[in-house]
């Protein structure tokens, strides 16, 4: 499957950002679904995931309640609509595909999107 995320850009602090991740080759419903990110210096981090069916969602702590995973498997497609912004929000972000082994680690994931960066000003 392959992966195309979208929707980064500059927002100021407290503005809010959607992400898209688009997927081709195969079906998405197939698939559990994360977003990571990775800021300069520093590991890939675990943000959000969402199960198949969209039952069943997952935050890191820092963006609880302030960002939302959802996903459309009729578009094939997968969002993260990011709230309340912060400048350490500032990230590359990935969205991911995987087998659902595990949803907060990167190794669980088979399948990456080659990332959008969102820039967070204070």
């Amino acid at each position: 499957v392959q992966l195309q995320a979208s929707g980064g850009g500059l927002v100021q602090a407290g503005g809010s950002l959607m992400l898209s991740c688009a997927a081709s080759g195969r079906t998405l419903s197939s698939y559990f679904m994360g977003w990571f990110r990775q800021s300069p210096g520093k590991e890939r981090e675990f943000v959000a995931a969402i199960s198949r069916s969209g039952s069943s969602t997952y935050y890191a702590d820092s963006v609880k309640g302030r960002f939302t995973i959802s996903r459309d498997n009729a578009k094939n497609t997968v969002y993260l609509q990011m709230n309340s912004l912060k400048p350490e929000d500032t990230a590359v972000y990935y969205c991911a595909a995987g087998g659902g082994s595990t949803w907060s680690h990167a190794w669980g994931y088979n399948y990456w999107g080659h990332g959008t960066q969102v820039t967070v000003s204070s």
